[in-house]
């Protein structure tokens, strides 16, 4: 019997070194285009920021190796051109441009797939780069290796994508990551990956998410990213990690049965439509066992047991099915790590599929062991029976034992009841009593019971304010720290003596940091009477991370003026206190008693596992007049070191020096508006802190013009369509004549050479003066954060007056 095998590395070697262990006397031929049939394709972006040290670590077999351990006729530099199914022949080109042909019995496509390049304007340039195999790796490495790369862009935020933007950075280069979506990797929903793009830029990772790419120039010694919005980024090296596509031509040009979402079709043999050929790998379309529905994966685990299976096949007839694989997948990024398996929330909305989800925050073992790192993991499942779907995982630390756990279980039909009676190894280095997969379980069972109503927080965000209550039920410490805008706090231990205060005509939406007070209280609110009641799943935590701005900013160290103890040599008393594996609101309960326990000028140095934490460390020295002196993170532990200071102390990082300058945009008249960015970039060229606070009308000063769909209500969209759309539509306060007045303004500043009102607005957004939307005049008004300027940020009263308080001017227009 002679077999031809097509394509090498994970499902063609694979496939190859099992036909030998089946049939000792079989001819087996191996053809791989390139000049390499087994190495470590995943391992690639570690050897080029030097993670692995040894390029020849990444093989784990050289053609002469292999061939000569299983005795098979490895033929490198040799492509398969043509294949004739009909006389079972295969057409080969070598690497001087020769060719032959080779006959065969059974014959095995394992092709993978190539990388998306999309014809734009400039791809070709020098330094822009894919990475799919050993060839491009070597000229990544030789190219970072003999120049200066002092910056990097990386295009796509798959899992290529972000372990290239990892070990660039490793290897010394400022990292700027582009995506089209939303989130980085597309596999998780936002929720997780939000968590990710935290994760980022604490690294200092530039993230410009919703950004497509128009085209690159070369100038100079850099390359010059545009995007489709106008901006742009100078940078020394690209990498393109936009996706794959199948490899397919050769299959097409044999008239092989190409499936519906681009890859090869093959049965459940892995047969393909012609006789005694099959096909593995990147390169195949194969049902997904939750959705009977035909997809592309990209993964090597399951490529290798496809190439296994294979080989049965091919020996022994078509014995052995194929079952298929959920995507199971896992990366690193940075310290984080994050894991998913089966169908996320957004896949299955997709595919209409009716489903419920939960959302828990555990640690990755028993809290009081040292280093408890926190863990979180969203299930998706079946609202009735509870079966299975999905499960996503984000930490630092055994995130991959929870999701193979839950691959398992899914691959076997099993459901979040199957979680519970998992019976996991338990030691307090490794777990706690009850697991993770377990508190997850629970969680899904009291939803599906309906003992637990839940809101996501997307219905939190979305949620009609008027028929609404947010209740924040942890300690007033932590409400201080950060909340829900608009929540009214009553701390769960005082709940029964408050519940008069609660109103029984409004839904109310109950929050804590992570969800179990939050059930708590909503049993007590129940237990009471009460039946429009629901617990955020996933608690505050969820929702401020999922919510929390992107903004690529360098950290930066406040001292108020005063020297820091390195240049000195002085000695601060510092006190040091470990929150590591703290549950809320341990960690902010901790800081508060450090902060009271010593005196003015003194400091507290803090590590936590909470990012929350280090997150709102800036806003609550703020408020406070404490000075927060430095914020670092590494390997899942935050660092902040906060010093002392006077409850009269300066607030903000311009008011000691009293020259910030603070205006309220209330109007939407035209000339007000213009009258505002004049004294606004007036008082910004002589390097002074403006910030322009926009509430009720102003709001539609900062609209964008191309706003994308956004659900609203039926009040907001009784405003959309009675208020302007955009600052083009303003009108003068006086005499503005059903509009006339309002384009001859316009007309005479354009005559005259004046700036209009949108160069004015772009100028200050040039200059740094900083833009806040008024959250309660959004909510009021049903102004969604996506129709205002990207530049502007959303905030309270309690965001104003901290600017105005390091103010001397403040103009209200």
């Amino acid at each position: 019997m002679k077999h031809i095998i097509i394509g090498g590395v994970a499902g063609g070697a694979t496939a190859a070194a099992r036909i030998r262990r089946a049939d000792e006397e079989a001819e087996i031929v191996l053809l791989e285009k390139g000049k390499y049939i087994s190495y470590a394709n995943c391992g690639l972006p570690y050897y080029i920021g030097g993670a692995i040290a040894e390029r020849e670590k990444l093989f784990l077999q050289t053609p002469a190796s292999f061939g000569g351990r299983f005795n098979i006729d490895v033929r490198i530099e040799n492509e398969a051109v043509g294949i004739d199914t009909a006389a079972k022949s295969v057409e080969v080109r070598r690497a001087d441009g020769s060719t032959y042909t080779e006959s065969y019995d059974k014959l095995l496509l394992s092709p993978g797939a190539s990388p998306v390049r999309p014809p734009l304007k400039g791809i070709d340039s020098e330094g822009i780069f894919t990475l799919r195999n050993v060839d491009d790796t070597d000229r990544i490495k030789n190219y970072i290796t003999t120049r200066t790369v002092a910056s990097a862009v990386v295009v796509g935020a798959g899992f290529i994508g972000l372990e290239m933007a990892e070990n660039l950075h490793r290897a010394g280069a400022g990292v700027s990551i582009v995506e089209m979506g939303n989130q980085v990797m597309a596999p998780v929903d936002f929720s997780i990956a939000s968590h990710v793009h935290q994760h980022l830029l604490q690294k200092g990772v530039h993230l410009y998410l919703e950004q497509s790419v128009e085209r690159f120039e070369k100038r100079d010694d850099k390359i010059e990213v545009f995007f489709t919005s106008g901006k742009s980024i100078a940078t020394d090296l690209v990498i393109l990690s936009i996706g794959v596509r199948p490899e397919t031509a050769l299959a097409k040009a044999a008239g092989l049965r190409i499936g519906e979402t681009g890859g090869i079709w093959v049965d459940d043999y892995l047969q393909t439509s012609a006789a005694d050929v099959y096909a593995v790998g990147d390169a195949i379309e194969f049902p997904h066992p939750l959705t009977g529905k035909p997809w592309l994966n990209y993964l090597a685990n399951p490529a290798n047991r496809q190439g296994r299976i294979v080989a049965d096949n091919m020996v022994f007839g078509n014995t052995t099915r194929y079952e298929g694989a959920i995507g199971t997948s896992i990366a690193k990024v940075f310290d984080m790590t994050v894991a998913s398996t089966g169908l996320a929330a957004k896949r299955l909305k997709q595919f209409g599929i009716p489903y419920a989800s939960s959302t828990t925050h555990s640690a990755s073992h028993a809290g009081y062991y040292p280093d408890a790192l926190p863990l979180t993991l969203k299930l998706t499942f079946d609202p009735a029976s509870g079966k299975l779907y999905g499960g996503q995982c984000v930490g630092y630390d055994g995130a991959d034992k929870r999701i193979d756990q839950i691959a398992l279980l899914i691959k076997q039909g099993g459901t979040v009841y199957d979680l519970i009676k998992v019976e996991h190894a338990y030691a307090p280095p490794f777990s706690s009593a009850k697991d993770p997969i377990a508190i997850a379980g629970y969680v899904a069972g009291n939803i599906i019971s309906g003992a637990m109503p839940v809101a996501t927080w997307r219905q939190m965000a979305e949620a009609d304010r008027c028929d609404t209550l947010f209740l924040d039920v942890r300690t007033r410490e932590e409400h201080a720290f950060g909340a829900i805008p608009g929540s009214v706090n009553i701390p769960l231990d005082e709940l029964r003596g408050r519940i008069g205060e609660l109103p029984r005509d409004k839904e109310i939406y109950i929050y804590c940091a992570v969800g179990l007070r939050g059930y708590l209280a909503l049993k007590i609110l129940t237990g009471h009477g009460f039946t429009r009641v629901k617990n955020l799943s996933g608690g505050y935590k969820t929702y401020a991370t999922a919510t929390a701005p992107i903004e690529n900013k360098t950290a930066t160290i406040r001292t108020n003026g005063k020297t820091d103890t390195q240049h000195t040599g002085e000695r601060i008393k510092t006190l040091k206190i470990d929150a590591c594996g703290l549950q809320c609101p341990g960690p902010v309960m901790k800081i508060k008693q450090a902060i009271d326990s010593i005196g003015e000028g003194e400091r507290i140095e803090m590590v936590a596992t909470d990012a929350g934490f280090s997150r709102d460390a800036q806003a609550w020295c703020n408020t406070t007049g404490n000075i927060l002196i430095s914020n670092s993170e590494e390997k899942g532990k935050y660092t902040v070191v906060i010093e002392k200071g006077s409850p009269q102390a300066c607030r903000t990082a311009t008011s000691c020096d009293g020259k910030a300058k603070t205006l309220i945009m209330f109007s939407d008249d035209l000339d007000k508006a213009l009258a505002t960015f004049v004294l606004a970039n007036g008082a910004a060229a002589t390097g002074q802190k403006v910030s322009i606070f926009f509430t009720f009308w102003g709001l539609n000063v900062i609209k964008k013009v191309a706003k994308p769909k956004v659900k609203k209500d039926i009040f907001g969209r009784m405003f959309g369509m009675m208020l302007p759309s955009s600052s083009l539509k303003l009108h003068l306060s006086k005499m503005s004549m059903l509009g006339i007045g309002d384009r001859m303004m316009r007309h005479i500043m354009k005559r005259k050479g004046i700036d209009s009102l949108e160069s004015l607005r772009q100028q200050a957004i040039d200059n740094g003066v900083e833009f806040i939307a008024c959250q309660m005049s959004m909510d009021v008004m049903g102004v969604k954060r996506e129709e205002l300027l990207d530049e502007a940020t959303v905030g309270g009263v309690a965001t104003y007056m901290e600017r105005a308080e390091g103010a001397n001017v403040n103009l209200f227009v």
